[in-house]
């Protein structure tokens, strides 16, 4: 998101400098990998709102980039039957196309996967690609004059003036506005113990570990981009999932399931594969994914950083803009987020109450 907001940034003549605590391309955070679902199918119609503003500017950064980032391969919503009708009113009322089916016709359409009580279908979902995105909007932001910087941790950001001073163990800049884009660092830098913390209330922001795995595709078969909504009226319910998954070229069938891992210290994970997890998801594809072959599993771990109700914070108080808008269900708004931050950073207001930063 903070390469998103730099590109949009630069895009517009701005003075921008990215300051990453870790190298360029790394995998400490929730970004990294070769693919993210996109779906325009949401229980909540904001998003489906959103992912409709978006699907141009990923266009838009394709064409800046020359490169795709954005495939429309078709997406996959099935299981409990609440959450499929209120998919279905939200992309009725976008006026997207959609086919509602029953399980066993589901399966017949695409036999690589099982369905569970209610099945809808959106062609415009599919993939985009994630380690490739985060690439081409630094890669385009450093050609429009954007100033990069790698390796190099913030350690505090302190009010300056009508401004800020980003403060780095080798630097120190000042400047009108800073978008804050840390992830799972968020606290770190505007916590109870920044100089913020008498202005800004963050809400509970909870990190924990998911470990998404990867099959191999049995031969023939072929896996669009899928999420499984289970039983759950709770708050927030409507943006989580019980399992998510998605074909990724050269990877095979990727699967995710709605556990978290503790994190003790985000500076000092070891990132050891869990093998419950992998016997979880292995009992799961066996029953749900008839076209991955769960003999071949490959799996990693990535941070998951989420608010009590799994919406977004983007908002600003005086010069500093809070980003962080995942909540394990961000990535595939990446250039609209980056429009927004943008916007926010050089003036703007943002008037969507569910992506307000709680204030004193």
């Amino acid at each position: 998101m903070g390469a998103a907001t730099a590109w949009w940034l630069a895009k517009q003549g701005r003075s921008v400098v990215v300051v990453e605590q870790f190298a360029r391309g790394h995998n400490r955070g929730s970004s990294h990998g070769q693919t993210r679902v996109f779906r325009v199918a949401y229980r909540d119609p904001i998003y489906t709102a959103l992912a409709a503003r978006s699907i141009p500017l990923w266009r838009e950064l394709e064409s800046d980039a020359d490169i795709d980032l954005l495939e429309q391969t078709g997406q996959l919503d099935h299981g409990y039957a609440v959450a499929i009708d209120e998919i279905e009113v939200g992309l009725t009322a976008h006026d997207y196309h959609y086919d509602r089916l029953n399980p066993q016709a589901a399966h017949e359409r695409w036999p690589a996967l099982n369905f569970d009580e209610a099945v809808l279908y959106s062609p415009d979902g599919g993939r985009v690609f994630a380690d490739r995105t985060v690439d081409s909007a630094l890669s385009v932001a450093e050609a429009q004059g954007a100033d990069l910087h790698f390796q190099t941790p913030v350690r505090s950001i302190e009010p300056h003036g009508d401004g800020v001073a980003v403060v780095t163990d080798s630097h120190t800049w000042h400047a009108k506005s800073v978008v804050v884009s840390a992830g799972s660092w968020l606290e770190s830098l505007l916590g109870v113990e920044s100089p913020w913390s008498k202005a800004i209330t963050l809400p509970t922001i909870t990190v924990t570990e998911q470990q998404p795995v990867h099959f191999a595709i049995r031969p023939g078969m072929h896996f669009p981009s899928y999420i499984h909504h289970v039983h759950d009226d709770s708050p927030g319910a409507a943006l989580r999932f019980g399992a998510y998954g998605l074909e990724s070229p050269g990877e095979g069938v990727k699967l995710g399931l709605e556990t978290h891992l503790p994190v003790d210290d985000l500076n000092q994970r070891d990132q050891v594969i869990d093998p419950v997890g992998i016997a979880e998801s292995v009992e799961y594809a066996q029953r749900w994914l008839p076209g991955a072959d769960t003999s071949q599993v490959d799996s990693v771990r990535c941070l998951f950083t989420t608010t009590p109700d799994a919406h977004f914070i983007l908002d600003r108080l005086g010069p500093v803009v809070v980003c962080s808008p995942c909540s394990g269900h961000g990535f595939k708004f990446t250039p609209v987020i980056g429009q927004i931050t943008a916007e926010l950073a050089m003036g703007g207001e943002q008037h969507q109450p569910a992506w307000r930063l709680p204030k004193r």
